[in-house]
């Protein structure tokens, strides 16, 4: 009797392990689909979800779309919209330096696509907003006031727009973000030279001054500039280049606030020792003032 039972308990415990497998299986296969639900989908129909998630605004979403699709389909028409798209998105999301990373790979692939002036002109949009997100919204931080390496990038991302593509439809824009960018250098000069004219270092404030003069002529900041050099020559004991500059500022610009002895001031002595205190720029106020009368 003991004999019997052991052998007919047999297919039992076989009849039970495959039971386990298959519950297994089944179990496997349906964590499977659920972490690749897009799998299988045309590239279109994969497209146009991605496409209308983007639409929509919901930009990472469209990111982890199209990021499906290039995966399933890595070559093809459809693929290289949904790349293009992708660092699109990224870009809106704030994700900038994920965007310049996609960009870069796309163009190394597609250097002669026929949309590769859209992807330089992206690439400058997302390399004028890296680092700069965060420090604008917790310390409203001027942009001539941080590392310039980024914007510096994207000058040069929209002079490529602009001299190798300049019959397509971002090379105006992409010049006149060039202008804007220029006086964010500009703007940067003409602190180093203030934080000299804080200091009483007079040489060095003249020196940035000209620099900003010769490197970036016609910015807002130049009147700025020139007004740097008076007050420096005036403290060098340079009589003849402090006139000079002088009269080119009353014929320039009458009303800088420097002429009435205005500008720059700091009324108090610890900001005046602090390096990191800016001088408002007379062109920065006169622009603001501009502003709050319309």
């Amino acid at each position: 009797m003991i004999r019997r039972s052991v052998l007919l308990s047999a297919p039992v415990r076989l009849t039970a392990l495959l039971l386990v497998l298959v519950i297994v299986a089944t179990g496997c296969n349906r964590g499977t689909k659920g972490d690749r639900p897009d799998e299988g989908t045309p590239v279109e129909q994969l497209y146009e979800k991605s496409h209308k998630l983007m639409q929509g605004g919901n930009w990472s979403g469209a990111e982890a779309s199209f990021r499906r699709l290039v995966a399933q389909y890595p070559y093809g028409p459809y693929t290289e919209q949904a790349m293009i798209e992708s660092a699109y998105a990224q870009y809106k999301a704030g994700k900038h330096d994920d965007a310049v990373s996609s960009i870069d790979r796309f163009i190394r692939t597609y250097p002669t696509h026929r949309n590769i002036a859209y992807l330089y002109y992206l690439r400058g949009l997302a390399n004028s907003n890296r680092n700069t997100v965060f420090l604008r919204r917790v310390w409203s931080l001027d942009a001539s006031r941080r590392d310039l390496s980024t914007p510096h990038q994207a000058y040069s991302d929209f002079n490529i727009v602009v001299d190798r593509y300049p019959n397509s439809r971002y090379a105006a824009d992409a010049r006149q973000r060039m202008l804007v960018l220029r006086d964010v250098f500009a703007q940067h000069e003409l602190d180093n030279a203030l934080y000299y004219v804080r200091r009483g270092a007079w040489v060095s404030a003249a020196g940035r001054a000209n620099y900003l003069l010769e490197n970036y002529p016609q910015s807002a900041f130049q009147n700025d500039a020139v007004a740097v050099l008076a007050e420096s020559y005036t403290h060098l004991g340079n009589k003849t280049l402090a006139d000079d500059a002088r009269r080119v500022l009353q014929l320039n610009q009458p009303d800088h606030p420097w002429l009435e002895g205005k500008w720059p001031k700091y009324p108090w002595m610890i900001r005046k020792l602090n390096p990191f205190a800016g001088e408002k720029s007379a062109a920065t106020g006169q622009r603001n003032a501009r502003l709050e009368k319309k």
